[in-house]
């Protein structure tokens, strides 16, 4: 079984149990929504690629699926600041894979100690929490960057006069979509997570204090993590 597919199923199993439920949150999504999106990209895996040139397509569920997820949480962000961040993170992220790609190129002769597309995921995740900082710019940097990076390496392919048949979101780039957006977001959950215990966070024996704590998650600024987020 592909890594992308073992990686949704896991999701899924984490959504049903409600053990997700703290990281979904932050990012505004209901388990419902989740777990369409998850379905959504599994049965999208499955069915044939769209047609868009004579030998061009593109993955219903690694690469259409993928795009609107991004679309629907850029467009749930709560202010234009965290839009532009948001917008910032993923042009960064993807102007630093396209360097990696230019050096590190996904070729099987290049995979001496990793497949090079997990190495690109690795790579989009790291930049894309550092470029994003909180968990929906992060996540949004993570899967968009590896997905434009796809689509630009495929224009660059036909305009060079490459043959042969393409598929944006192919097996390979599905699975390096969904690493980089979880290691994106969990490095944005464990280092807000860190970051919010040592400034103290809200004392749970106080349910004014809990109270501010999550108000305050929401409302924080630019200039730091947005825990609530």
């Amino acid at each position: 079984m592909p890594t992308g597919m073992i990686i949704l199923l896991a999701i899924s199993v984490l959504v049903f149990l409600g053990l997700a439920q703290r990281v979904l949150d932050r990012l505004q999504l209901t388990d419902r929504a989740a777990l369409l999106f998850v379905g959504a990209m599994i049965i999208g895996g499955f069915l044939p690629a769209l047609p868009l040139t004579s030998n061009l397509s593109v993955n219903i569920g690694g690469a259409i699926i993928p795009l609107i997820l991004v679309l629907y949480l850029f467009a749930k962000a709560g202010t234009p600041a965290e839009k532009s961040r948001a917008a910032l993170a993923i042009l960064i992220t993807t102007v630093v894979i396209y360097g990696v790609l230019k050096v590190f190129p996904v070729e099987p002769t290049y995979a001496f100690l990793l497949d090079p597309l997990y190495v690109v995921a690795l790579v989009a995740g790291v930049v894309g929490y550092l470029s994003g900082r909180s968990r929906r710019s992060a996540f949004m940097a993570g899967v968009g960057a590896v997905l434009l990076n796809d689509i630009i390496t495929r224009i660059e392919v036909l305009f060079t006069g490459g043959t042969g048949k393409m598929v944006i979101g192919g097996a390979g780039i599905f699975d390096a979509i969904l690493i980089s957006g979880m290691i994106a977001l969990g490095l944005a959950e464990l280092i807000g997570e860190i970051r919010e215990r040592l400034a103290g966070g809200p004392d749970m024996e106080r349910p004014e204090a809990l109270l501010h704590g999550l108000r305050g998650s929401e409302e924080e600024g630019d200039e730091h993590e947005e825990p609530g987020r």
